[in-house]
């Protein structure tokens, strides 16, 4: 079983696309899109546990340039 979680982002001005693609590069993330409001890009990831995606947050997302702020938000299946 995969858990999905998305993944909110707050880039440094000018930086969001340039983040968005790094992010797509990671074999976790499904899909990274340039939005318009309180974060500037908004992936969706895959990973096996939520400790899986809380690290690829941390040791992954967090270090690519131009990130300033990340928000998690795991996805709950009814």
């Amino acid at each position: 079983m995969t858990v999905s979680a998305y993944i909110l982002v707050q880039a440094d001005v000018g930086t969001a696309a340039e983040v968005a693609r790094t992010m797509q590069e990671l074999p976790e993330v499904v899909s990274a899109d340039v939005a318009m409001g309180p974060y500037d890009v908004i992936a969706r990831a895959e990973a096996p546990d939520i400790d899986h995606l809380g690290q690829i947050v941390v040791s992954k997302v967090q270090m690519i340039s131009g990130v300033e702020r990340t928000l998690l938000c795991p996805v709950v299946r009814l």
